[in-house]
């Protein structure tokens, strides 16, 4: 598997075990107040707008708290001003992280962050430590049920992604950021399904983590999903399925 699949499945399951918690709506929410209060409330002209309410949809957001979280965020409604923060650092095993946070308390969020990382047995490190380990790049998951490669390779190349991978399972789609939407629009318009598609960091290269290390990786990624200032985590750690299995 490739450096970026297997973050990828393993973001897929525990962003499921997220939204069972009823994590997923606090965090969108966010992301769409952010998002319209930097790029105005029309998604049309709004790209980050856009793939939020997306997000929401998919998670069958109710329209009235996606309307709402949108007006908050132009101003139209009285709301909570969000600062956005990245922190870097090392998980179990020695594995690259970085974290994104939404957060209205910078104090409360770096304790909260800071906790998670040294319960882990990790530890917060200085800004530009982990972040040049990691490309960002537009990716979709295709089921193989839903397209043979032949013909996903000429759909997404012709729209401008910039590969497309045989991983196993799917296909991946990889694209710049700047191309994602342009893609992932021309391969729904072929009705071909994805299971997943955001703009993400993908690792260059992966660190396997195995035994301990792998188990309490795993205690790590539900943590952070747990933390509602915690928007999305990346890392390079490459985690045996056995393991994933398991928890």
């Amino acid at each position: 598997m490739s450096g970026h699949s297997k973050w990828s499945t393993i973001k897929h399951k525990k962003g499921a075990a997220d939204a069972k918690r009823g994590k997923i709506f606090t965090k969108l929410i966010k992301e769409i107040t952010v998002a319209a209060r930097m790029g105005g409330g029309d998604p049309e002209s709004n790209p980050r707008l856009r793939r939020a309410i997306n997000d929401a949809k998919s998670q069958n957001m109710p329209k009235d708290n996606l309307e709402r979280a949108i007006k908050k965020g132009t101003g139209e409604l009285e709301g909570v001003e969000y600062e956005e923060i990245t922190y870097e650092g090392y998980g179990p095993g020695g594995v690259a992280v970085l974290v994104e946070c939404l957060t209205d308390n910078k104090n409360r969020t770096i304790a909260d962050v800071r906790y998670i990382f040294s319960k882990a047995g990790g530890n917060i490190g200085t800004d530009g430590c982990v972040a040049w380990m990691f490309d960002k790049k537009g990716l979709i998951s295709v089921d193989k049920e839903s397209s043979d490669e032949d013909t996903l390779m000429e759909i997404a190349l012709e729209a401008g992604a910039e590969d497309v991978k045989d991983e196993g399972d799917c296909f991946e789609v990889i694209t710049d950021p700047a191309d994602f939407e342009s893609v992932k629009e021309a391969i729904e318009t072929a009705s071909i399904k994805y299971q997943m598609a955001e703009v993400t960091m993908i690792p260059q290269t992966q660190t396997r983590v195995e035994g301990k290390d792998a188990e309490q990786m795993i205690k790590f990624m539900d943590a952070m999903d747990d933390c509602d200032d915690i928007q999305k985590f990346y890392s390079n750690a490459d985690i045996p399925d056995e393991v994933m299995n398991a928890m």
